[in-house]
């Protein structure tokens, strides 16, 4: 244990509520699960208008598919794109195939698993307006959150937690009144909610009583099926209409325990006080044998605040990002892209776990990349290509989602690559790679594959057609990103690197390619980076979305980088470009390219900066301005985390404590247990 007190730490940035704020729910879960509840902390009020972000309960099995939706993607036209001499066909053109187009990113999809809130005796939601003195807090430390408000006259207490391993939610309930909660569950739908409630003939809910205190609940929505195991003494539960229950008990205490799970369950669920050791048991553990970063001292005013987006963004993104799957970029909270992941974010997600001395949760996804491979590997095989190519916008299967952007992007490549060299730097030991060693070197195959010859100047380039992480640039057009380029040429010189540890034999293929990869496109008059070498206007038209040639500098430690351009090219981008455009994650991306370059007050500016997409809630959510769509945004949470970890516990070549932090004295940084960034 260091000197940090951890539980000061964190318990200093517990969320605390005393009324009904529908922008900031507040969420358990346990990476693979997750239940978002209201100020009753349950899901009392998902039914009331105005709420940012809806109440579901999610999981990493949960998943629909729209039974008459067309869904062979073998029978979608693909578009045709020039890649060095040789047409190679993407799913980017709808054509006359707008059903199938839109059918197949829309399939499958997350749902929301069901909700329970306070009803009246006949099963009618509790409105808002009859809750009063409320007052909620989330404790990080425990992940318990404790709910008091006064309804019809009585004071009623609400417990809610997570089991750390079980698809379990947890409540107690202490009330003098009568307590009286509805279980409700709604169709699937890939809309936001999750939640379809007018469509009720096209699912079914059939309730068994197993024994005295036990009941399950089988779902089946066309070839979906999931289960509830719901356990309570002393409580009755009986059929309101075909898709809601009634829970009710006389008894002053009612504890509840529901299980969801993919196939019903026969094992008796353990206890509620059970339940609450397990979870405070885990908690304590996470904050206790990790790294830890805390600012107490600082003069800078903005400490306290950057302190409680670190700790904030550890518990959110822990709950929502670390499980089985990667996670889409809303999470298990609601629905982002129909629910779908996209694997060019993950690094932004999990890899901070890492630095954090925590990489055990990230790892909990790896074994997704080795599912997925044979798909990845086939859809290598058809566009020409060895090795396999991971999808972008994708699900559990691996599939990929047509879109007019999705396809083209290529910087998820290199990512396990990335998470693999970062578990290395903090195990110290390659044992964990062998188990992936296939997949490091089959995705350098297609990396070496995938650049394209160009004779007249002797050298490799990327693209086109390829679309960087600078969505509004055209496929068709666009040569030589520099991102991309970067991290192609990290990824390819961090394989060779992995063949050496494992004393396997280089192939010389890699090494060709290695060494004649392009260089960077620079603007001459401007002594900047461009976007891509045909890129006319980086700094002007383009000065919009994620400024992501500025990370080949930052995020990826570039040997190949000028520095004195790279600080230039950042001036401009710091002066020109439409910031409100940005992304949440775009902001600590870009500090740690100022931290890189020893612009540290910039570095600390960016990551606090006053932008619509750079807001952090109550409840520690990353808002993406006013956007309905994205409510939150956890990218930009896993960035920040990112970020921080490097500019305090250092990169490669770095000096002294806490490098990316200015030395002025207005900044006290104290860390233990983190990793050195690369």
């Amino acid at each position: 244990m260091g000197t940090i007190d951890r539980e000061s730490l964190v318990r200093c940035h517990n969320v605390h509520l005393t009324t009904y704020d529908p922008h900031n729910p507040l969420s358990v879960g346990n990476g693979n699960f997750a239940l978002t509840a209201d100020c009753t902390g349950l899901q009392t009020f998902a039914f009331e208008s105005g709420a940012s972000i809806p109440l579901a309960t999610m999981s990493q099995w949960g998943w629909h598919r729209y039974p008459d939706s067309p869904s062979n993607a073998d029978n979608l036209q693909l578009h045709y794109y020039d890649a060095g001499g040789r047409p190679v066909g993407y799913m980017t053109d709808a054509g006359n195939q707008q059903e199938l187009f839109d059918a197949l990113r829309c399939n499958p999809h997350r749902f929301n698993l069901g909700i329970v809130g306070f009803c009246s005796e006949s099963g009618e939601p509790v409105k808002s307006y009859e809750i009063c003195n409320a007052d909620q807090t989330l404790d990080l430390y425990s992940a318990i959150m404790t709910s008091s408000f006064t309804l019809r006259a009585s004071p009623v207490h609400v417990e809610t937690l997570c089991h750390p391993d079980m698809d379990l939610a947890a409540f107690r309930i202490t009330s003098t009144g009568k307590i009286r909660l509805a279980l409700r569950f709604p169709y699937a739908s890939h809309l936001k909610s999750a939640s379809n409630w007018d469509s009720p003939g096209l699912h079914s809910s059939q309730l068994h009583r197993i024994d005295t205190e036990t009941w399950q609940i089988n779902r089946t929505m066309d070839s979906t099926v999931y289960s509830l195991s719901i356990a309570s003494q002393n409580t009755n539960i009986s059929k309101i209409d075909n898709h809601q229950y009634l829970i009710g008990t006389d008894q002053d205490v009612l504890e509840l325990r529901i299980l969801f799970s993919p196939e019903p369950n026969y094992s008796p669920l353990p206890s509620f006080d059970a339940c609450k050791k397990a979870c405070i048991r885990w908690w304590h553990q996470f904050w206790t044998e990790g790294a830890a970063i805390s600012f107490e001292g600082s003069r800078d005013a903005r400490a306290h605040e950057l302190e409680r987006r670190v700790i904030l963004s550890q518990y959110l993104t822990t709950i929502q990002c670390l499980g089985s799957l990667p996670p889409q970029e809303t999470g298990l909270t609601c629905n982002s892209w129909y629910g779908k992941f996209h694997l060019e974010m993950h690094v932004w997600h999990a890899a901070w776990a890492i630095l954090y001395n925590r990489p055990a949760l990230v790892e909990r996804s790896l074994q997704y990349y080795r599912k997925i491979a044979p798909w990845a590997r086939e859809r290598a095989r058809q566009q020409g290509y060895q090795g396999l190519r991971w999808p972008k916008m994708t699900d559990p299967c691996g599939a990929d989602s047509p879109s007019t952007i999705g396809p083209l992007l290529c910087w998820q490549q290199p990512h396990l690559l990335y998470i693999t060299e970062l578990l290395f730097r903090c195990t110290q030991s390659s044992e964990h790679a062998k188990e992936y060693v296939e997949l490091l070197f089959e995705i350098t195959e297609f990396m070496v594959d995938y650049v394209q010859w160009e004779a007249e100047n002797q050298r490799f380039v990327l693209g086109p057609p390829v679309i960087p992480a600078q969505e509004n640039h055209p496929g068709e057009s666009t040569l030589n990103p520099v991102f991309e380029l970067e991290y192609f040429r990290w990824g390819i010189a961090a394989a060779i690197q992995w063949k050496r540890r494992l004393k396997q034999d280089i192939p010389v293929r890699w090494k060709y390619v290695l060494d004649h990869l392009s260089e960077c496109p620079v603007d001459t008059v401007m002594n900047t980076y461009k976007a891509h070498e045909h890129c006319s206007d980086t700094y002007g038209s383009y000065a919009d979305d994620h400024p992501s040639f500025l990370f080949a500098y930052g995020f990826l430690p570039s040997k190949k980088i000028d520095v004195k351009r790279m600080s230039a090219s950042f001036d401009a981008v710091m002066k020109q470009w439409r910031f409100e455009s940005m992304w949440g994650w775009d902001f600590p991306a870009m500090a740690m390219t100022a931290a890189r370059l020893g612009r540290k007050k910039d570095a600390i500016d960016l990551l606090l900066l006053d932008s619509p997409k750079n807001t952090y809630m109550l409840n520690g959510h990353n808002r993406q301005g006013t956007s309905e769509a994205l409510p939150l945004y956890l990218p930009g949470n896993g960035a920040l985390l990112l970020a921080v970890a490097m500019m305090a516990g250092g990169w490669d070549g770095s000096n002294g404590n806490a490098p990316g932090f200015p030395d002025d004295g207005s900044w006290n940084v104290s860390h233990e247990g983190l990793v050195p960034y690369l």
